[in-house]
């Protein structure tokens, strides 16, 4: 172990709940919630953090972060789902990661209790919720945003139409 990692050390996590969903295989997972249009999911919340969801109810879209708990064994080299170059783990989001922790943004469609009914899941059923929080759009806007080797790629798909 090295000095900085001596001097970061462990960092543990307990899941907040439990995400469901409709997609019981990983491979066969939609990639990112554009590709999954009015699948269905929910949150199955641990009854101690209810308290936390007040307010929440008036966002349309949430973050949720996840453990990768099928993910396998990390890489540092990955083939991203929608290339066919090998790229660094850090500059996409495959799920080989080092702390395979994942983001989606999902609909909320309504509360019930613990159960958080959801639109456009990308996520495999039984992942382990980490943490919610809610979407602000205006937080993530801008002109000056680039997106790396995704761009030359989205000038190819534009071409090809």
């Amino acid at each position: 172990m090295d000095g900085t990692a001596k001097a970061i050390g462990q960092v543990t996590y307990t899941p907040i709940g439990v995400i469901r969903s409709e997609h019981r295989a990983a491979d066969q997972t939609p990639i990112q919630p554009a590709y999954a249009r009015g699948c269905p999911g929910r949150v199955e919340l641990r009854a101690e953090y209810i308290e936390g969801l007040k307010d929440l109810d008036g966002f349309s879209h949430l973050i949720l972060l996840y453990h990768f708990h099928q993910a396998g064994e990390p890489r540092l080299t990955v083939v991203p789902f929608t290339d066919d170059a090998p790229r660094g783990v850090f500059s996409t989001r495959h799920p080989r990661r080092p702390n395979p922790i994942g983001l989606s943004v999902v609909r909320l469609v309504r509360i019930e209790g613990s159960i958080l009914h959801l639109e456009d899941v990308d996520i495999l059923d039984g992942t382990p919720l980490l943490d919610i929080k809610p979407y602000f759009a205006s937080t993530y806007d801008g002109d000056e945003i680039r997106t790396g080797w995704m761009e030359s790629r989205r000038e190819s798909q534009h071409a090809a139409h």
